[in-house]
This record gives C-alpha cells, structure tokens and sequence, in this order.
C-alpha cells in the first residue's frame, strides 16, 4: 500500500510485481485492484458550488460514429468543481449511454443541489432545474475546438485522464475494470495537493479495512466476451 501511495501516477500490475518479486502477475492485479475498491467512500461529500459536466469517450472516437454515440469506447462523465479559475475536486463515472436516464443520476449523485451545474446544449441534461440545480449553457454548435475554452475544467481533466491510462498503464484497460480505474484517479486527483504521502497511505488505510473483501475468481467472473481493451 505505501509503494502504490508513494508513486505519484500509481502504479501498474507488472511495476507491483517487479517490485515486490512476486511470482505471480495474477497476485499483484489482484492487490490493485482490492485498493482501488477502497478509494471511494460511499460517504464522500458532493461537489459545490459551480460545476462543469461533460462526457468524453476513452480511447478516442470511432470511424463510423457521429456525436456520442460509441461501439466499442467506454463513456466516461465528467464532472469537475470550479477552484477559481483552477479545478477543486473531480468525480467521474463511466455510463452506458449520453441519455438523461445515464447523466441525471450522475449529477444528483454527485453535485449537491442548489449548485450551479455548466454543460452544453446537450438534452440530455435538460430538466436538471427541476431537481434543485441552477444550470449555465454553453452552446458549441459546430465549435468543436472551443469546447475546450467554454467548459475549460472537464476538458483538461479528460486530456489527464487519458494520459494517465496511457502513461501510467499503457492504455490496458479492459472496460469492465475502467470504473475502478476512474475511481483511484478521481482519489489520486482530489489529494494531489497533499505535501504528505503518509497521509494518503493513512487515508487508504482507514478506508481500506472498511472496505467488504474482493476474491480474485470474483473480480475476473465481471469480464464478459463483449467488453473490450480501450
């Protein structure tokens, strides 16, 4: 647990195993894994205040695939809290689809009510006002390179986001893993201006013998045939 903490992008099953010596790849994917199930408090408090939301898809955009639709990329929602003209702290979620039944309970989960949320035209986010948020619109039209100055925030954490898949874990991810991925990046994120890392070895700690246990043959029985590396 500290080597994971003590490596500032984290660190990847076969980096574990290395370091460790451990015979087995299995074990230290195993162990990994287990930790990213503790990085997440059911508790956590939500966002405030101003808020950007948007999507991004994870491993690019397909030939073939207008807007947000997506075959074989995973959608990934994005939400990012406003520090100023900096970014405070992020949530993400991977969702089936850009439909209001997949966005509207990412939002009630995870901003708090009374704040203001800032998405663009899309309707799937229309009817946010009626459950308590203020909403700002960006329209973006045909303007797709300034996406990245209307909703500056959730554009920066996705280039991060995919940086770190690609960095820290050469872009291995299976889709059914990816929700634990984004939870240690959302967990590594929000402390990354802790000075400490004994903190944050301490903070997954706590967290972890909280967490209910996870067997390797559970884990690995959520990979389906359909799912693929992204």
């Amino acid at each position: 647990m500290w080597y994971v903490m003590s490596q500032k992008n984290g660190a990847s099953a076969l980096g574990l195993q290395r370091v460790l010596g451990l015979g087995s790849y299995e074990t230290a994917w195993t162990w990994l894994h287990k930790l990213r199930r503790a990085m997440v408090r059911p508790d956590r408090d939500r966002l405030t205040g101003w808020v950007e939301v948007d999507e991004t898809f994870i491993g690019g955009l397909e030939e073939g695939r207008r807007g947000r639709e997506k075959a074989k990329k995973a959608l990934v929602v994005i939400a990012a809290q406003a520090d100023g003209p900096g970014i405070g702290r992020i949530r993400l979620r991977m969702i089936p689809d850009a439909s209001a039944e997949s966005l509207h309970p990412f939002v009630t989960d995870c901003i708090e009510p009374g704040s203001t949320v800032h998405t663009d035209g899309w309707p799937g986010y229309s009817g946010l006002e009626e459950k308590g948020y203020e909403r700002e619109v960006s329209i973006l039209g045909g303007r797709k390179k300034d996406a990245s100055k209307l909703l500056p925030r959730v554009h920066r954490i996705a280039s991060l986001l995919k940086r770190w898949l690609l960095g820290t874990h050469q872009g291995s991810v299976a889709q059914w893993q990816l929700p634990y991925y984004l939870d240690e990046y959302t967990f590594r994120f929000n402390r990354r201006k802790s000075a400490s890392r004994g903190k944050l070895f301490f903070r997954l700690v706590q967290q972890a013998v909280t967490t209910p246990p996870a067997t390797y043959d559970g884990m690995v029985q959520k990979a389906r045939p359909a799912y693929h590396n992204i």
